[in-house]
């Protein structure tokens, strides 16, 4: 998801690189969301709903390695079983505050259609976050 921070997390990295303002750090963990409809730098998709559908952890359980030359990915695979029929167009990243804020958001290279019960998968290193 190259250069797809939302308005929210561009303000915070801004404020941090110049040390100005209070930006307070995400909070752990990290949570990878699945969605239906494409959102925007301030708007939120349409999240997937149903089945068994839950966020996974992107952050703690499974690690985001350093970034190198401006990028990290996950390092293990996402996995979101017992999946409600969808058609999955993109992710968003959100953090795990009372109130979640969305910090990244992106289609997927292709789309992917699923049924009932179905699960989907994102292979370790598939997921990459970028700033450039």
């Amino acid at each position: 998801m190259a250069d797809n921070l939302t308005n929210t997390a561009e303000n915070l990295s801004l404020d941090w690189i110049n040390g100005v303002g209070t930006p307070t750090r995400p909070t752990t963990p990290l949570k990878v969301a699945l969605v239906t409809a494409n959102g925007s730098d301030t708007a939120a998709g349409t999240e997937v709903t149903g089945g068994s559908y839950a966020r996974q952890n992107l952050s703690e359980n499974l690690s985001v390695a350093a970034a190198v030359s401006g990028a990290t990915s996950n390092s293990a695979d996402l996995v979101w079983t017992g999946m409600p029929a969808a058609t999955v167009v993109g992710v968003e990243v959100w953090d795990s505050a009372g109130t979640p804020v969305r910090l990244w958001y992106g289609s997927l290279s292709a789309s992917r259609t699923v049924a009932a019960g179905d699960e989907l998968q994102l292979t370790a290193g598939s997921l990459t976050l970028s700033l450039a």
